[in-house]
């Protein structure tokens, strides 16, 4: 019940935001160019409970799942009737295209803004995903291995795409299930060309191929009384090597397991200087356990008011390209719809966030909140960027579309809306399903 309650108040939080941000869009720019505001509801549907000021009902509705603006004459087609200066069609194209689009562009702002604050107060970087894709490790098995991938290629390119990066080659190949792609490595100095056939993993059809950089193990936290407390290890130390040889992040775990009360020697980096400290794991049933909490080598990176800015607009501009890539490998077949999230998805993923942390879960509706804003502009009746593709129409004809037009192209807009709705509720629920039951969908 705990959980549950969570996942809603989590949910609630994240929409809350979002949606406020984007509908104060389009009702801050409609009371700038005159237009009358006559509902800002929170959700859609039945009206539960809220308060008038003015002449702007000010709701909330009983499906929270978005929310909405009504404008004076927004939605009428009937022809000849009477306009007063304060409807939306008194309005100029170009007034009208302002209100439609900045709803996006807020939520936009509020990504950059969210974003920029975080980079002042310091966020925590995984080194590795700025490394240059040098392999580390195969795992036994895996797509990679098979392809005759070795330790210590350099991966140059997968599918075609140059990957200066370790994050280039996580997107590159968890975009890609199930897919044989060619992936150019340098090998000794040489260039050669393996086919790559990855494999799907998790509820969400992730691409994957088996590879993984040297990544070298933080540690987060030690708990007092453990072994590694006892040993002198600390929070903040740099795990190089174990009884003389070199481990990494995905190996770290798996040996202490292998070794119950056996003493090992940790060779750790600790402010520039080299300490070797032994270790004794704990048994626990059949594994051994040091008591430290691991994570993948990180650095907390803080910036100045402008730098902060700045680095806010490359994430972000980087992301929007992401989602485009996403948006486009999806609609050719090459992405599985299992990566989409729906609200069920989306209200899960808040609860996780939050328990985080706020930080973590500002981080969270910032991501959404750029696609959300990118998502709204496309050119899909229902959202904003149908609305503005029929004004761009419109523009180019010189003169308005037919009330009939107008109405067919909401109505279309509504069903695809409710049958989007409806896929993208019922994608995150197969998510959940049992295997067997899954793979009876067929998306």
């Amino acid at each position: 019940m705990i959980q549950i309650l969570g996942t809603i108040a989590a949910f609630l939080i994240a929409v809350g935001i979002l949606v406020f941000v984007h509908e104060f869009g389009h009702f801050l720019m409609a009371k700038l160019v005159g237009v009358r505001v006559e509902v800002f509801s929170f959700g859609y549907g039945k009206r539960v409970f809220g308060f008038r000021r003015g002449t702007t009902d000010y709701r909330v509705s009983i499906l929270p799942m978005g929310g909405y603006v009504k404008l004076k004459g927004e939605g009428l087609f009937e022809t000849g009737r009477a306009i007063d200066p304060d409807d939306l069609a008194a309005k100029s194209r170009w007034q009208r295209f302002l209100i439609m689009v900045m709803g996006s562009v807020m939520n936009l702002l509020l990504a950059v803004a969210i974003v920029a604050v975080l980079n002042g107060i310091g966020v925590s970087v995984p080194i590795y995903s700025e490394q240059v894709p040098v392999i580390g490790w195969l795992d036994p098995g895996s797509p990679a291995e098979k392809s005759g991938l070795q330790v210590d290629d350099e991966i140059l390119r997968i599918g075609g795409r140059a990957v200066k990066t370790w994050g280039d080659v996580e997107l590159a190949v968890g975009t890609k299930p199930d897919r044989l792609l060619p992936v150019v490595v340098r090998r000794g100095g040489a260039e050669l060309e393996v086919d790559l056939q990855t494999e799907s993993v998790t509820r969400y059809q992730m691409g994957y191929a088996g590879f993984k950089g040297k990544i070298l193990t933080q540690v987060l936290m030690v708990p007092a009384g453990t072994p590694a407390e006892k040993a002198g290890i600390r929070a903040g130390d740099l795990i190089l090597a174990v009884d003389g040889k070199p481990i990494y992040y995905y190996q770290f775990i798996q040996l202490i397991q292998a070794n119950p009360e056996r003493q090992l020697l940790f060779t750790v980096r600790r402010q520039g200087q080299t300490l070797e400290l032994p270790v004794t794991p704990r048994r626990d049933g059949e594994v051994g356990k040091v008591g430290l909490y691991p994570i993948a080598e990180s650095e907390v990176r803080r910036y100045g008011v402008l730098a902060a800015i700045g680095q806010s607009v490359r994430e972000n501009a980087r992301n929007a390209f992401l989602v485009v890539s996403f948006l486009k490998d999806l609609f050719s077949g090459q992405a599985s719809a299992r990566q989409l999230s729906g609200p069920i998805e989306i209200a899960s993923l808040s609860y996780s966030f939050l328990q985080l942390g706020w930080l973590p879960m500002m981080s969270w509706i910032a991501m959404i909140s750029l696609q959300l804003g990118m998502i709204n502009l496309f050119p899909i009746p229902f959202f904003d960027g149908g609305q503005i593709f029929v004004l761009a129409v419109e523009g180019l004809r010189r003169r308005d579309l037919s009330p009939r037009a107008r109405q067919v192209w909401l109505q279309v807009g509504f069903v695809m809306f409710v049958a989007l709705l409806v896929f993208v509720i019922l994608n995150d629920i197969v998510k959940w399903l049992p295997n067997g039951w899954a793979s009876l969908v067929p998306f």
